[in-house]
């Protein structure tokens, strides 16, 4: 999950350099008659440096009526959401992390926060999916990666003073999705995400690569297809059900009139149960990968 479902932190990592001979990552447009949406596929936390911003989106970002993210993005949202999974976060008082997983989860545990510089003990009063963030954030923290360079921010300054910010969810109902998920999935994707970033730790080297050449079937096979196996209930709670979500006021925004741009984590935008597709079946004119 580490790398696939930490929406408001991360659904990818980014541990390599920029290339400005990379192609760029994938944008998909949706047209009718009065309107045109561009969907941009995010890669939430990045490292300072990189060149990834395709020529329709910075023409885009000028003249838009509105740009869409899946929650709001300001500092006074970030530090809420920060507060907020903390305290969603924790197990009931008595319980522990650790005592969810097997000896050998354990060993794998202390390996992998050892190399990227945690206790187990830090995070043993968390529900396995907290865990996951805080595993997360160090391993990009100790690659140079940070929200602050992420899509989300860079766009959100970027983009014009008299573009209109919009959200498709709140910070609350985004970490419900999280905390409410059953505890077995949980610990399942829990398990997936250690023996990721122990047995292969260059797996971001090649997620950002693949998105930053808008290579859409190496993110499903890198990004989606292993959550499908591993925790397919997180998969459908955290990804197809919010993909069908969205459809409705997206819908809505595009039988109005003018041009919208929506940035939402790459993950929800590939494969046929993806936005694009999802819209290009409700009868609008899509071009992209």
């Amino acid at each position: 999950m580490r790398k696939r479902v930490l929406s408001f932190l991360a659904l990818a990592a980014a541990l390599v350099c920029g290339s400005s001979a990379w192609a760029t990552p994938p944008v998909w447009i949706v047209r009718d008659a009065d309107s045109e949406m561009i969907l941009f596929g995010s890669v939430h936390v990045l490292p300072p440096g990189l060149t990834w911003r395709p020529d329709v989106l910075n023409k885009a970002l000028q003249i838009a009526d509105d740009i869409w993210f899946e929650i709001p993005v300001d500092p006074v949202a970030a530090a809420q959401v920060g507060q907020l999974a903390v305290a969603m976060g924790r197990l009931p008082s008595g319980k522990t992390l650790q005592a969810l997983l097997t000896p050998g989860e354990r060993a794998r545990l202390a390996k992998v926060c050892k190399r990227i510089g945690l206790s187990p003990a830090q995070i043993d009063p968390f529900e396995p999916w907290f865990a996951e963030v805080l595993l997360a954030t160090a391993d990009f923290q100790a690659a140079g990666a940070s929200a602050s360079s992420g899509v989300e921010e860079t766009l959100s300054s970027a983009v014009s003073t008299r573009t209109e910010k919009r959200s498709l969810e709140t910070a609350k109902q985004q970490l419900d999705m999280f905390d409410q998920a059953p505890m077995a999935d949980q610990v399942a994707s829990l398990r997936d995400t250690l023996r990721q970033m122990d047995s292969d730790p260059k797996a971001y080297d090649r997620l950002v690569a693949a998105w930053a050449k808008g290579d859409v079937r190496r993110l499903d096979r890198e990004a989606l297809s292993p959550l499908r196996v591993s925790a397919p209930g997180i998969y459908r709670r955290l990804v197809s059900d919010r993909n069908q979500a969205w459809i409705g006021p997206l819908n809505t925004r595009l039988q109005g009139h003018g041009l919208t741009i929506v940035v939402v984590g790459v993950g929800h935008l590939i494969g046929p149960g993806g936005v694009p597709a999802r819209l290009r079946a409700l009868g609008y004119s899509v071009q992209g990968p």
